[in-house]
């Protein structure tokens, strides 16, 4: 993903070494002991997580309390990029870097698996500068580029225009990450729950998980579904994405997971007219090969409030004209929203839980879950199966302090 090499953690640098020595990505797992695994939430998270546990020899199940994968994972717009990762610590970078390495294989296994295409490409990605911006990101994110390894170019405003050329010729000049990419979330979804039922993975939907429950030895082992239903475990994997905080706390476990509403407005235009994923603080447009442009997105801090809003949407589509002008005439075809799992600092929760051996937590990925899903997966497969991490994880610690980073973190307005 990178334009140059990606400072990665030793096992993920043993995991790509594998497969990049000609090893089948999909026969690349070893076998394990038969472990139950209930994997709370049929989110790209959970259930990319249970397939690596099945490929490690696992017998996971995935429980979601609506319809799989219909939630944030469906909603987002695929960039894989972190979000303005120079307002993060560098473990996230680190973290992202090796997930993103994880990428091709991943993706490269579920179309083997389920003979879907994810339409995962690489686009490039634009944040175009404006002397009148809230934030000025050009010395952070040059600065960050250079100490990561990611291939940046600096662009003027001719260069600008002449690359994206429905952008505005207010423009003062770009920064350009030409190897950022992207996929359809809907499409590598699909293919995640055709591999899960190639690998006769099971996922039940409507199956709303309200508790655990603890054997004589005080580990979690069973899960409570509403209606009273128990289903016995080895180990339980909260992966519920918005919702985990509320279960979380059903359990009583404090966990600032909170939903953070996002509403998208998908345009259509001529193929190619926009090029590159342009990112800015008021919007972004992500460019599919259909023509397809999705416009996005809003942070609110509503709840589980649902539907689009007008004001919202217009505030949106205001941006993107003020910003590329040249797509005023640009079909307006739907819109939609998503709740994305925030957490107070912009970070996840990965790792056990102290004092419920047997629960383990990857959640609150915020705005980067699926550029965060290989990783995650990979991490989360091998620490349930036994394989201790082999690097510093604590940042991203269940009980780690919950400070409000409004940067990254929760939305103040």
């Amino acid at each position: 993903m990178h334009g140059g090499m990606v400072a990665m953690p030793g096992r993920f640098r043993k995991r790509i070494a594998s497969i990049d020595s000609g090893e089948s990505f999909v026969n690349a797992f070893k076998q394990g002991d038969g472990r139950r695994v209930a994997v709370v939430g049929g989110g790209i998270i959970g259930c990319l997580t249970a397939l690596y546990l099945h490929r490690l020899g696992a017998n996971p199940i995935v429980l979601e309390k609506g319809d799989a994968g219909r939630e944030s994972s469906w909603a987002g717009a695929g960039i894989l990029c972190p979000i303005h990762p120079w307002l993060y610590p560098d473990s996230f970078t680190r973290l992202i870097d090796a997930s993103l390495a994880l990428f091709p294989s991943m993706n490269e296994m579920v179309e083997q698996l389920s003979d879907l295409k994810t339409e995962w490409q690489s686009s490039g990605m634009m944040i175009p500068l404006f002397a009148d911006d809230r934030i000025h990101h050009r010395d952070d994110a040059l600065a960050w580029s250079k100490r990561f390894g990611w291939q940046v170019e600096e662009l003027d405003r001719q260069q600008s225009c002449e690359l994206e050329a429905t952008m505005s010729g207010h423009v003062g000049g770009s920064l350009l990450w030409p190897n950022v990419g992207q996929v359809r979330n809907p499409r590598l979804l699909a293919a995640i729950r055709k591999a899960l039922e190639i690998c006769h993975v099971p996922i039940r939907e409507q199956a709303e998980v309200i508790g655990v429950g603890k054997n004589g030895q005080g580990d979690v082992a069973s899960v409570v579904l509403a209606g009273g239903e128990r289903i016995d475990t080895d180990a339980v994997l909260l992966a519920a994405g918005s919702w985990s905080g509320g279960l979380a706390r059903q359990i009583g476990l404090e966990l600032p997971v909170e939903p953070v509403k996002g509403q998208i407005v998908l345009l259509r235009d001529e193929p190619g007219k926009v090029k590159h994923i342009i990112k800015h603080d008021d919007v972004y447009l992500v460019p599919r090969a259909d023509g397809h442009i999705l416009v996005g997105a809003s942070m609110e801090r509503v709840g589980f409030e649902p539907g689009t809003t007008e004001a919202v949407v217009n505030n949106l589509l205001e941006a993107t004209y003020r910003i590329t002008p040249g797509l005023k005439d640009s079909k307006i075809i739907q819109q939609w929203m998503g709740f994305r799992p925030g957490s107070p600092d912009g970070m996840p929760y990965l790792g056990p839980v102290d004092g419920y051996p047997g629960l383990w937590v990857a959640t609150g990925h915020y705005r980067n879950g699926v550029a965060l899903a290989p990783g995650t997966a990979d991490l989360m497969s091998r620490w349930i199966m036994g394989e201790a991490p082999q690097v510093d994880l604590s940042d991203f610690r269940v009980n780690r302090p919950a400070v409000n980073i409004d940067k990254v973190g929760f939305p103040t307005a």
